[in-house]
């Protein structure tokens, strides 16, 4: 059976992210001259470019001047918490249809955490500046966890929220799963990185009744001569694969108890490395049936790693202080991660029987952020002058 063809533009692929946009942010024009669309020209290039407002508006002829543009988002975009709202409701919006008609299935998700460096002061409050450890040259971050769908094809970010200074990550939690559950969804399971291996937060998903698999730790007193190791430094030293179960306890006295699993195998030369492994999980709620079938189902969180990839790919550069403005730039670059996966599961899949087939290669994400670009200089032009003071002879 030979399939219809049809043609994909990159017209196309602006004018559903510009609706996307304007439909959910609530945009308007700021003024005659500086329209929605004119805005989002110029932040598309900006992305596409990886660059800052300032040098996209220097680069495209007919765009507002930097200081236009920055008054125009000011003006356009609500208070950051109504913005939280209404850029979750965009991502919620961009999953695709397939995925919207399973709504009353639980799926896997995964949630993390993304630091991004941050070298000046606050704008207005201390806690708008995370402190982790030393990375690129500081221990000052803006941080945003997000939570994010892991499925064969539809791996699509859910929701987004920026952290506080000294916010838990049980509260952190908890508010990303209640605005999974605005978007009509509920987790199966629930993948984790090693920074919510907390009692705060298992409690948490306990009472909440999420079942959850994280990598465990390793806290306890090591092997010496004359003692044996204990809490999982002594799991980590098993032979075999197993299981087991372990108590958590905090500062403040409260206790956790999680069930443990123990993957043991050789490396045999992959990723570079050699030797033996005990990988320990720690998870709840559901009855795996190996602990290998543990490790793979952990290793599908690594797509989140993916998508903080792409997310840097289309992420506009800033050293403005504004949080609101940081936030926007972040949840920009995810939000046209999400449009470049619905392209691909419905328009760029090839239909068949059973499941829909995904063609990768018809559509790269750079290529899709390179089309965005190249609209925004068919629109307003590109410069391709510059002021000197010597004359340039032929």
């Amino acid at each position: 059976m030979r399939h219809r063809q049809s043609t994909l533009r990159d017209r196309d692929v602006q004018e559903h992210a510009a609706a996307l946009l304007q439909r959910h942010l609530r945009l308007k024009d700021f003024s005659r001259k500086t329209t929605v669309r004119l805005v989002l020209h110029v932040l598309f290039f900006a992305a596409a470019a990886l660059t800052s407002i300032f040098a996209a508006c220097q680069r495209l002829r007919d765009g507002p001047s930097d200081d236009t543009l920055r008054k125009a988002l000011l003006a356009l975009l609500p208070e950051f918490a109504e913005l939280q709202r209404r850029v979750n409701r965009a991502l919620a919006a961009s999953l695709p249809k397939a995925l919207k008609k399973k709504r009353k299935n639980r799926l896997r998700l995964a949630i993390d955490l993304t630091l991004i460096p941050y070298h000046g002061q606050p704008e207005a409050d201390a806690k708008e500046i995370y402190r982790s450890k030393a990375k690129d040259g500081t221990s000052h971050f803006h941080a945003y966890a997000s939570a994010y769908l892991v499925q064969q094809g539809q791996r699509s970010t859910l929701a987004l929220t920026p952290v506080e200074k000294g916010e838990k990550m049980e509260v952190v939690v908890k508010r990303l799963l209640r605005l999974v559950a605005k978007a009509g969804l509920r987790p199966k399971l629930l993948l984790l990185d090693r920074g919510f291996y907390s009692v705060g937060v298992i409690r948490y998903l306990q009472a909440a009744r999420v079942p959850f698999l994280m990598p465990a730790i390793a806290r306890g007193r090591k092997p010496t001569k004359d003692q044996s190791a204990t809490g999982i430094r002594a799991l980590q030293l098993r032979k075999r694969s197993g299981w087991s179960e372990h108590t958590l306890q905090d500062a403040s006295k409260r206790k956790a108890t999680v069930q443990i699993c123990v993957h043991c195998g050789n490396y045999r030369g992959q990723w570079q490395r050699h030797g033996r492994f005990a990988w320990v999980y720690a998870y709840w709620g559901f009855r795996p049936s190996s602990s290998r079938w543990v490790a793979e189902t952990y290793r599908q969180r690594f797509g989140i790693e993916t998508s903080y990839r792409q997310l840097h790919e289309a992420r506009i550069k800033t050293c403005v202080r504004s949080p609101l403005l940081r936030f926007l730039f972040v949840a920009l670059a995810l939000l046209l991660r999400n449009v470049w996966v619905w392209f691909h599961w419905e328009v760029l899949s090839s239909p068949r029987r059973g499941r829909r087939r995904l063609n990768l290669h018809r559509l790269r994400f750079k290529k899709l952020l390179f089309w965005l670009l190249q609209v925004a200089v068919a629109t307003l032009g590109c410069r391709g002058e510059t002021v000197t003071e010597r004359e340039y002879q032929t």
